[in-house]
């Protein structure tokens, strides 16, 4: 299989990964933190290892603040519905995923939102954001990089904004992060949420919420961290007060065996065969006849993300076609992102989305690009199943 869906999760992951979640569960399957015995204390040096390594990929100096998590999504959910109260206004953008647009909408009795509205190529001036800002306004939660075009914010401005202002800084790497260079203190970002199973190249079911000394976060959950049992209360300690409950400590081995990954690689050496393969296709695919790209260009700074629609092409037939004909995997559909589609003018048309990652090749790329002129000469059957939303 051809592989090129690594913006929903990366795959393949890299060497070490699985070896370390083997070797936990049969060597380290302990509850970490919660006995004395050698095996509980061997588990909790996994995390704290991981946790270290986490910190240092992000400029984090304190590693207790590196909260982990479901998934980002769950990240996203803690920090909004953490930080926010009764009155607060938030700001926020028309390319948000649902991740940010869902909680945001279940708070919609006691907090305002104004999206702000981002060009048709889902580009942001950072200005825009300052124009929305209120007397009331709390937050700001902006994606640092869309899943749909792959546009990147102007993070680094935002912050500085949000922080001159006193306003708390959100920022959802759900596609920046392992991807594009991210210093939590340089852009003033008080919350960063990320999945562990993207860019970071570890196992599904994990996360991070980075929790900024500026924040005075809610505990999302509460029961037991395996410290001040007598108290009533949840613990003030990080991060055992973000931590209730069993860590999955052996999602947690295999993403600190992806995050050592990309140290080992170096961040500059994965983007720069990653944005060598999006210039491929971007080029590639502009040659195509009936080829509408989405996103920008091949030249701009942006995420490893490219999404089209072919004219007179049903795009759930062409991921079909893709996946069918070709054992080509991508995703057709609406990404969970019906506001940047929204912002695109695809909400029905949706997009096809190709996402490329270290381990694809310049012959696939190249493969692909075959394909889609093949595709593009022939008629294509309804899509019948898979996911088109």
């Amino acid at each position: 299989m051809i592989y090129l869906d690594n913006a929903a999760t990366s795959w393949p992951k890299p060497p070490g990964v699985a070896e370390a979640m083997l070797n936990c569960l049969e060597e380290k399957g302990a509850n970490p933190g919660r006995s004395g015995h050698r095996m509980s204390l061997a588990a909790g040096k996994v995390v704290d290892a991981a946790r270290a390594s986490i910190a240092r990929l992000f400029n984090i100096p304190d590693r207790d603040r590196v909260i982990f998590t479901l998934n980002a999504t769950d990240a996203l959910n803690m920090a909004l519905k953490g930080v926010l109260k009764p009155g607060d206004h938030v700001v926020t953008t028309s390319m948000e995923h649902n991740s940010v647009t869902r909680p945001l909408y279940g708070l919609r009795k006691i907090v305002s939102v104004t999206k702000v509205p981002c060009a048709p190529d889902g580009s942001l001036e950072a200005g825009e954001i300052e124009k929305a800002v209120r007397m009331n306004t709390r937050v700001i939660v902006v994606t640092h990089a869309s899943n749909v075009t792959g546009t990147v914010m102007p993070v680094r401005e935002i912050g500085a904004l949000a922080r001159q202002k006193g306003l708390i800084f959100i920022v959802d790497a759900a596609q920046s992060a392992g991807i594009l260079d991210i210093d939590a203190q340089n852009m003033n970002i008080d919350l960063l949420a990320m999945p562990g199973h993207k860019g970071l190249m570890g196992p599904p079911g994990t996360g991070v919420l980075y929790v900024g000394e500026r924040v005075d976060l809610r505990p999302f959950r509460e029961g037991g961290t395996g410290s001040r049992s007598t108290e009533p209360d949840q613990p003030e300690v990080m991060p055992e007060k973000y931590e209730s409950g069993t860590l999955n400590s052996v999602g947690i081995a295999g993403l600190g065996a992806g995050v050592e990954f990309v140290h080992g690689t170096g961040l500059k050496t994965l983007r720069r065969h990653e944005l060598e393969l999006t210039r491929r296709f971007i080029e590639g695919a502009g040659k195509i006849p009936g080829m509408i790209l989405f996103g920008p260009g091949a030249d701009e700074e942006r995420a490893p993300v490219v999404s089209f629609r072919m004219e007179g092409k049903d795009t759930g037939a062409v991921g079909a076609a893709l996946d069918k004909w070709y054992n080509i995997a991508c995703r057709a559909g609406l990404h969970c992102a019906p506001d940047a589609h929204r912002t695109l003018g695809t909400l029905e048309s949706k997009l096809v989305r190709f996402s490329f990652s270290y381990f694809n090749t310049a012959g696939e790329v190249d493969f692909a690009l075959q394909c889609l002129r093949d595709i593009n000469k022939r008629d294509l059957p309804p899509a019948n199943g898979g996911c088109n939303c």
